[in-house]
């Protein structure tokens, strides 16, 4: 199985973050609303997450860093490393806290289509996430809940093949980029649950886990394009068996979510989304806590076990920020799809502070971004801030 371990690593371990409860939500509420016109987003999204986490791989891979630490260490002057480090961590604690707040969501959406709303759900799952992160044995529960997240992943593959969509339409979707006031919030929300600012953090991280030499980057990044490539692909097909299936019909809750699947599952479709959604929602309340402790500890330089009080401190607020918010009554749904466009407006912070180190010879030598990557990287940042500036106008009227 040499092949097998050439292809899957920790580039996987990205996809699976981002295919999470809101990426569930947010494109199946996109086919649902505006059938397949936004596809394109999800190509666009694709490519750039395929650049973008090569990017900080390649990073973790030279220097043997995370990103968090590359940062810290590149910025000499003190006032531009305190502001540097200040903006990082307010944008990694802000997105991850949303962010949680709709992996928690995603699991109560999921538990309460099975077994009802009679029990406050949302603090339930944070218990338990908190009772998993604490004892630190969530490697394998979490290995378990992966796999059912790719299980549910086949089956929207194979359901977007089962119902036929229109191909002419599809093609069009993808090519001919659509942009209104009605859907700016969609196409932000679509880049943020792709495009995951806390992943590029985590990639470099555990990058050195599986490649130690310089020689080995050409496989990492084989292993990066197929498997970010696949969670588009499985991103583009939930859009595609919802705009197939529900599209004009509304979604408010789970079972209307649920209805996309049943070409191929039938009457069991809302027990086998429930579980894939509560699945996804706990692997993610587990990794976004988790992924925000690690860069804190980079960005400040703490040499700490993951049981020194400082490390937990951050995971544990993360967890209770997500879980508040969880509770407050908001519909679930509405708090997976704020969540996502929170993190599409906090993108551009990440990736500008990514490339100014990718592009950095005194870090990376030879192996800094070549002249198509940045134009890319800045491209994604230009779309990011754009969209940002058009969706807070659309909301306070500053303009």
């Amino acid at each position: 199985m040499r092949w097998a371990k050439k292809y899957f690593g920790p580039s996987t371990l990205v996809t699976a973050a981002f295919i999470g409860p809101g990426t569930l939500t947010v494109c199946t509420l996109s086919g649902a609303n505006f059938g397949y016109t936004l596809l394109w987003v999800l190509l666009f999204a694709t490519i750039a997450t395929i650049i973008l986490q090569e990017m900080t791989a390649r990073l973790g891979l030279i220097t043997q860093q995370g990103l968090g630490e590359a940062l810290r260490s590149q910025i000499e002057n003190p006032v531009a490393k305190s502001f540097a480090i200040i903006l990082v961590f307010t944008a990694i604690i802000i997105g991850n806290a949303a962010y949680e707040a709709g992996n928690i969501s995603g699991a109560t959406l999921g538990i309460e289509g099975v077994l009802g709303d009679s029990l406050p759900w949302p603090l339930i799952i944070g218990v338990i996430s908190f009772a998993i992160l604490f004892a630190g044995k969530f490697r394998h529960i979490e290995r378990i809940l992966i796999v059912l997240v790719i299980l549910m992943s086949i089956v929207f593959i194979l359901t977007a093949i089962i119902v036929k969509p229109n191909l002419t339409e599809i093609f069009s979707g993808l090519f001919v980029p659509s942009l209104t006031d009605k859907n700016q919030l969609a196409v932000l929300g679509l880049i943020g649950t792709t495009i995951v600012p806390y992943n590029l953090f985590l990639h470099a991280s555990s990058v050195s886990q599986k490649w130690k030499k310089k020689e080995d980057l050409k496989d990492l990044q084989k292993e990066n394009a197929v498997a970010i490539g696949l969670g588009g692909l499985i991103s583009m097909a939930i859009v595609i068996t919802s705009a197939a299936s529900i599209f004009g019909t509304g979604v408010s809750g789970m079972s209307e979510m649920a209805a996309q699947l049943e070409p191929l599952l039938g009457s069991w479709a809302k027990y086998f989304l429930a579980i894939g959604l509560f699945a996804a929602g706990i692997s993610s309340s587990i990794t976004a806590p988790l992924a925000a402790a690690y860069t804190a500890q980079g960005i400040f330089g703490w040499k700490v076990e993951v049981n020194d009080i400082r490390f937990r401190a951050i995971w544990i607020f993360i967890l209770l920020i997500g879980t508040s918010f969880s509770m407050a009554g908001y519909k679930p749904i509405t708090v997976i799809q704020i969540a996502q466009i929170a993190n599409g407006v906090l993108l551009p912070v990440i990736v500008f502070f990514l490339i100014y180190l990718c592009n950095k010879k005194s870090l990376l030598d030879t192996y800094v971004n070549r002249n198509w990557q940045n134009a890319l990287a800045a491209l994604v940042v230009v779309i990011s801030l754009i969209l940002s500036l058009r969706s807070l106008n659309s909301v306070f009227n500053f303009i």
